[in-house]
């Protein structure tokens, strides 16, 4: 049986990867300390006897033994990394040193968890691989795209001296089942005004864009990655539908039939006009592509908080 380490395991993504990785009768350690991610996410498996899950922050160093790692630990939304800029720096860096140390000593498999805030306020579009970003190194958001740039440095130096074996994957809007009500990402946050008979808040005139893609798609698209022999990436996951922020808040209005009205606000600083993903080295490497169109996803998401509500 295959040991994986999932860090960042009781998260919204680390929830969905370890209910995968037990159905293929994998051992999970779930990684955690609780800052973003929740117990409450991986309560059910808790009495799995391949399951362990283990409070801790990685910026401490980690004595266990595995074939893989899946590294996903790291506050992913803007309130939640802006909340504790230094501590999600040292995440990052101190965090992405320990679990890379901990795959040289074990000869495990690391797969990092990158994101496509690496490439900032994009000049390319829409943003392939090759593209090096166009980032504020000391702005409100760099603690983040920084830290995971950082992060991919620090995964290819390791590589590179001491043969770990890695694999790259920058992530783009992902969402679905298990967001936190307080994620303060833009579709938990319009799916909760919504159902809450709130203002739908949108940030400067909605224009800017953004693509999401599901849960479930982003999941099989790692797993996808980890398995892949000859290729450590980096890769684009996500969506390549591109929908304006107002276009998502149209959409959500309409599927949970809420009488909210759209208001709007400032746009914050560094906030990226245009994101959206060139994936087709994902399909042509991985032979992946996202299967579950926005409608689709969202009802799953707006079925899922209407439970937390």
């Amino acid at each position: 049986m295959s040991t994986v380490i999932v860090s960042g395991g009781a998260g919204f993504l680390g929830r969905h990867l370890c209910e995968i990785l037990l159905k293929k009768d994998m051992e999970v350690l779930c990684i955690d300390n609780f800052i973003s991610g929740s117990k409450n996410n991986v309560r059910e498996f808790i009495s799995y006897p391949n399951f362990e899950l283990i409070r801790h922050d990685i910026i401490n160093p980690l004595f266990l033994e595995a074939n893989k790692i899946y590294h996903l630990a790291c506050p992913a939304s803007p309130v939640q990394y802006q909340n504790n800029a230094i501590k999600t720096v040292k995440t990052n860096v101190i965090g992405t040193i320990n679990m890379l140390g901990l795959a040289k000593r074990t000869k495990a498999r690391i797969l990092l968890t990158s994101t496509s805030e690496i490439y900032g306020n994009p000049i390319v579009h829409p943003q392939v691989e090759e593209y090096y970003g166009n980032v504020n190194p000391i702005g409100i958001r760099s603690c983040y795209d920084e830290g995971k740039r950082i992060a991919e440095t620090l995964t290819m130096d390791y590589h590179r001296m001491n043969k770990v074996d890695v694999k790259i994957v920058r992530i783009f809007n992902t969402y679905g089942p298990y967001m936190a009500v307080d994620d303060g990402r833009v579709v938990s946050n319009f799916i909760i005004q919504a159902l809450s008979g709130k203002d739908l808040t949108v940030y400067g005139d909605g224009n800017q864009t953004r693509s999401f893609c599901y849960v479930t798609d982003l999941i099989n698209g790692l797993m996808k990655m980890m398995e892949k022999e000859d290729f450590i990436g980096p890769v684009n996951l996500g969506n390549p539908e591109e929908y304006t922020i107002l276009e998502l808040a149209q959409k959500i209005l309409k599927l949970t039939k809420s009488t909210s009205k759209i208001i709007y606000k400032p746009i914050p600083k560094d906030d990226p006009v245009r994101r959206c993903p060139d994936i087709s080295l994902a399909q042509k490497r991985l032979g992946w592509q996202p299967q579950v169109g926005l409608e689709e996803g969202l009802n799953k998401t707006i079925a899922f908080f209407k439970t937390k509500l």
